[in-house]
């Protein structure tokens, strides 16, 4: 269900924006618009979709519009032209008093610089949303610690944000946002202001407590690897205009121009991208009750050296020809007491951590989904293409020249 649509969005800062809106809906770039006209194009026709319920992240280098759209979805800047629709209902139309209840009830914000008033006590601080609310103040007592215990600042309700460091002044940001119970929670680049360690923590905690609370977040960074980490999808700025916008893997692996390209040259894809993305479906698989004769046949028909072999829908092991060929010798009725173990990673692991299994060991590595059912088998060669991407020519082969498997073969 689609909770943040934006449609068509211009922004043009100057005196006269309307004057120049034909202008803007041209292939003129952005300095070149700036020298005719005098006025500044901070977005142009900018449409997308945001998820209940999702992490979506927005980013761009610095002057691409990224924190200038995110103002606009509670209109702390309003739009020249377009519409933003909450749940249905127009942002940009709302009146005056309309639009205070909606930012006071609907949406939350977290700043970069934290934002947090000097004089108040942290406490004061994370209930500050709801005293604006008009909640009472042992209510907002109340809920006030209840968050700090969220973002693990208990005890420290009394202490003044200059008494804190930098991680937890953006702890307390946070709890205040979460505080007033908005279902939509606005984060302009609020941890790229944290050293490196203190800023991973806090893509803990926030990705710790999206599991918990289900809130749709926008996300705004520059940092690739922030944003690969946290978004469901990723939407991608560049000079006020979106230039590609889908799921981290999307980015990934289809970047769109060489600007796109350009954010991917330093990022880890071992952590980025999972087992799931270097799993071939099987192009044969065996059951416990295969015949020898008939399993041998078709692993020669197909040239394959082995095939996994299921139990119902899971992973039972790995048939080699030389077991099924001793299972004929020996006149086995199947092939069930043939049947070798076969080391298994979840579609979810990391290709880091694959990769490290695949150099210690020669056999073949099998995919299971959260239920431990045979997804398919690794390709060692799929693997080193998406570690290493920018090797172009590379032969297909398996990384340690082990004989190609019934995927590997297949893929190759």
């Amino acid at each position: 269900m689609t909770k943040i649509e934006v449609r068509n969005i211009f922004k043009i800062f100057g005196p006269k924006p309307q004057r120049w809106m034909d202008t803007a809906r041209t292939d003129i770039d952005k300095d070149e618009f700036f020298v005719k006209t005098g006025h500044t194009l901070g977005l142009r026709n900018i449409s997308l979709s945001i998820e209940e319920g999702s992490l979506y992240v927005i980013m761009g280098l610095s002057g691409s519009g990224k924190s200038t759209l995110l103002r606009h979805f509670n209109r702390l800047i309003e739009p020249t032209s377009g519409h933003i629709l909450v749940d249905d209902s127009d942002v940009v139309g709302l009146s005056k008093g309309a639009l205070e209840t909606f930012r006071q009830q609907k949406m939350s914000m977290v700043f970069q610089r934290f934002g947090l008033f000097p004089h108040c006590t942290v406490l004061e601080n994370v209930a500050y949303g709801l005293k604006v609310q008009g909640v009472g103040r042992a209510e907002r007592a109340r809920r006030g610690l209840q968050w700090l215990d969220q973002v693990g600042l208990s005890g420290l309700e009394n202490q003044y944000p200059h008494q804190l460091s930098g991680g937890m002044q953006q702890r307390v940001g946070l709890a205040r946002a979460l505080a007033t119970d908005a279902e939509i929670l606005l984060m302009d680049e609020a941890f790229s202001a944290l050293d490196p360690l203190i800023r991973h923590e806090m893509q803990d905690q926030l990705l710790q407590l999206q599991g918990q609370l289900n809130k749709t977040i926008v996300f705004i960074t520059h940092d690739l690897d922030e944003a690969l980490r946290l978004g469901n999808r990723i939407a991608i700025l560049k000079d006020g205009e979106l230039v590609q916008e889908g799921t981290p893997e999307d980015i990934l692996l289809t970047p769109a121009n060489d600007y796109v390209q350009s954010f991917l040259q330093d990022v880890n894809r071992g952590k980025a991208l999972n087992a799931a993305h270097a799993c071939s479906a099987p192009s044969l698989t065996l059951t416990m009750r295969s015949k020898p004769a008939s399993a041998l046949k078709r692993l020669a028909d197909l040239g394959f050296e082995y095939a996994a072999v299921l139990d119902g829908k899971r992973l039972a092991g790995v048939l080699t020809r030389e077991d099924a060929e001793r299972a004929a010798l020996e006149g086995a009725r199947d092939i069930a007491r043939h049947v070798g173990d076969m080391a298994s990673v979840p579609a979810t692991a990391g290709l880091d951590e694959v990769l490290a299994h695949l150099l210690k060991s020669t056999k073949p590595l099998a995919v299971t989904d959260e239920n431990d059912e045979f997804l398919g088998l690794m390709s060692r060669s799929k693997v080193v293409e998406l570690v290493t991407p920018a090797i172009e020519g590379s032969p297909d082969v398996p990384v340690d020249g082990a004989p190609k498997s019934a995927v590997e073969s297949k893929a190759a």
